[in-house]
């Protein structure tokens, strides 16, 4: 008997995806509840698990269709049931394989190349039969055609024809890649928080001694009792918390003609995930400790970079924090993520020369940035927000005796 494995509910709103990646083969053996494909959506990626043991007899989408909710991925049949008769109903037909100067390559060999790989041979009417895939399972790569490209004719072939001196053509330069459903959906917000919000950016300095002497001092003890490093993050969450509550307007969103002012705070932090920059969210940041923010970010990068956010990890947010410092900007302007009206931009520490008490001083100093809705933030209250910030940074004690 013959089981579907369908495309399962999404999330809300979301009703198609890309298959990113089959972990089996047609005709390869699974087991109930094993992962079998990969679909990526605008926001997270999703396993979608064998329904039953047996073994994989057919698919129907290729790695790179797009896939709505209900589509029949492929069949599988049941141990010790025969092999179906007929191919799953949303199976496309196949397409005539394009011309070649050598033999067409068949439909086998069309199943085992990459995209990219595949692409690149029929611009260069290259016989793909005559390649030897070093991918995953035997699968043709872009290197392996480029190889292929790139090796000499051998002796007993007539001479190719003359090529006019210049550069390789394009094919060989130069590579086109459809945007992942993410990239695409990032790229459509940041232009619609360009295109609907008046955005305007402050800057300010923050020295960081106190709170690295603080770290210093007690890190390996918080270690010890928390499981986890204390790290900058949960001071940043800790002093935006108390700033958005001095200027609840940061904390707010534009709908319409009304202003919602948030009386709580989900706080987002950016981290870098497998497909790129993701924004999980810390719900309730100031019931936290900062022994549960610094368990929390470390929760949310670790599930990012192994793809087991949820969809709702990802929604919902009063206000984010991006630390660029990690990667080594000294200085930046980010894009808030709407609806939210302000996003705090934390940058790298560098020593640097500053006068304190009329004397030349040696500080760390990072640089931190607000992106706000100039809609609903005056410039007077942004600057006053991240002198706020910068107070609670540099007199950590009044984060922890809360004052």
């Amino acid at each position: 008997m013959a089981v579907e494995l369908k495309v399962p509910p999404l999330g809300e709103s979301i009703t198609e995806a890309v298959v990113g990646k089959w972990n089996k083969k047609q005709g390869d053996a699974v087991s109930a509840d094993e992962p079998l494909v990969v679909l990526e959506t605008d926001k997270v990626t999703i396993d979608v698990p064998s329904p039953s043991a047996g073994s994989l007899a057919s698919v129907a989408f290729k790695e790179g269709d797009k896939v709505r909710v209900g589509d029949v991925l492929g069949l599988i049949t049941e141990a010790g049931a025969g092999a179906p008769a007929a191919k799953p109903a949303a199976a496309a037909p196949a397409a005539a394989p394009a011309p070649v100067a050598a033999a067409p390559a068949d439909a086998g060999a069309d199943a085992r190349m990459t995209p990219t790989a595949r692409k690149m041979a029929e611009e260069n009417k290259l016989d793909v039969t005559q390649l030897k895939g070093s991918g995953t399972a035997g699968r043709i790569t872009k290197e392996d055609v480029l190889g292929q490209l790139n090796r000499p004719a051998a002796p007993s072939q007539p001479p190719a024809p003359a090529q006019p001196a210049g550069p390789r053509p394009n094919a060989a330069r130069e590579e086109r890649v459809r945007m992942t459903p993410l990239r695409k959906r990032v790229a459509e917000r940041l232009i619609q928080a360009q295109s609907n919000a008046a955005l305007l950016t402050t800057f300010n300095e923050v020295d960081m001694g106190e709170v690295m002497a603080l770290r210093k001092k007690y890190n390996e003890k918080f270690q010890a009792k928390h499981g986890v490093k204390l790290g900058f993050m949960s001071f940043f969450v800790r002093a935006s918390i108390e700033a958005l509550k001095a200027f609840p307007q940061v904390n707010a969103e534009i709908d319409g003609e009304d202003v919602i002012f948030k009386h709580y705070y989900d706080i987002g932090v950016a981290v870098s995930g497998s497909r790129g920059l993701v924004v999980p969210v810390l719900r309730n940041a100031d019931k936290l400790s900062l022994a549960e923010l610094e368990k929390g970010v470390a929760d949310l990068g670790t599930r990012a970079r192994n793809d087991k956010l949820g969809l709702s990890d990802l929604q919902g947010g009063t206000f984010t924090i991006t630390n660029g410092g990690i990667f080594g900007s000294m200085l930046s302007t980010p894009i808030i993520n709407p609806p939210q009206t302000g996003i705090l931009g934390m940058h790298n520490i560098v020593d640097r020369a500053v006068v304190r008490d009329g004397q030349i001083v040696i500080r760390p100093i990072m640089y931190v940035a607000l992106t706000y809705d100039h809609r609903l933030i005056d410039g007077r209250e942004a600057v006053q927000f991240l002198v706020r910030v910068k107070e609670c940074i540099e007199d950590p004690e009044r984060l922890l005796l809360d004052v």
